[in-house]
């Protein structure tokens, strides 16, 4: 049990970390002059998000086998997303909702099972991955490793940020934020 919350808490702590971070280059790039300012704004949504992450009841514990399989599916929206984007050149939100609709037909194939009901939305975690631009994700290696991550922060994810708008997103975000850093320190 004590792994699980260590778990919980440092997926918390990271994905903290890199709002704060992504949000305190926003605002220090449009409030260079009054950086004082841009630090306290930061210091108190970073803060408010951290309330937030631990008071508000976000999480549930349940986990099944097939929630493993379906993590599958992540970097498999990632790949038909980019596809889409890069290979085909019709944008990244054109090739978000080709995949996002895609996968939503899905459960439709039968609708009494669990597992493909549970398709849609790992492949949409998949998708936002995919949006990634080819400067940033240069190949399909690399958008296969931020999918296969992204599938694994949103099994471990699961319990937390429950019923929050904009958790495949961010998680999506942070699997390529990790990629891009890990590609950066490797080419060192």
């Amino acid at each position: 049990m004590e792994m699980k919350k260590a778990l919980r808490y440092t997926l918390i702590l990271i994905l903290l970390v890199i709002q704060s971070v992504f949000l305190g280059t926003m605002i220090l790039e449009s409030y260079q002059s009054h950086i004082w300012i841009s630090i306290l704004v930061i210091a108190i949504i970073s803060v408010l998000l951290l309330i937030a992450y631990f008071k508000a009841s976000l999480h549930h514990h349940e986990h099944d086998v097939e929630e493993s399989l379906v993590v599958i599916w992540v970097p498999i929206g990632a790949i038909v997303c980019y596809f889409i984007s890069s290979t085909l050149q019709l944008g990244s939100v054109i090739g978000a909702g080709i995949t996002g609709t895609i996968a939503s037909f899905l459960p439709t194939i039968n609708k009494k099972s669990i597992y493909l009901s549970k398709l849609p939305v790992a492949i949409y975690c998949g998708a936002f991955v995919g949006m990634s631009s080819s400067a940033i994700a240069p190949s399909y290696g690399f958008i296969i490793a931020a999918g296969i991550l992204a599938g694994v922060l949103l099994l471990y994810s699961k319990s937390l940020f429950l019923g929050v708008g904009g958790k495949l997103g961010t998680l999506a975000f942070a699997s390529v934020t990790i990629i891009t850093l890990l590609m950066y320190l490797l080419k060192k």
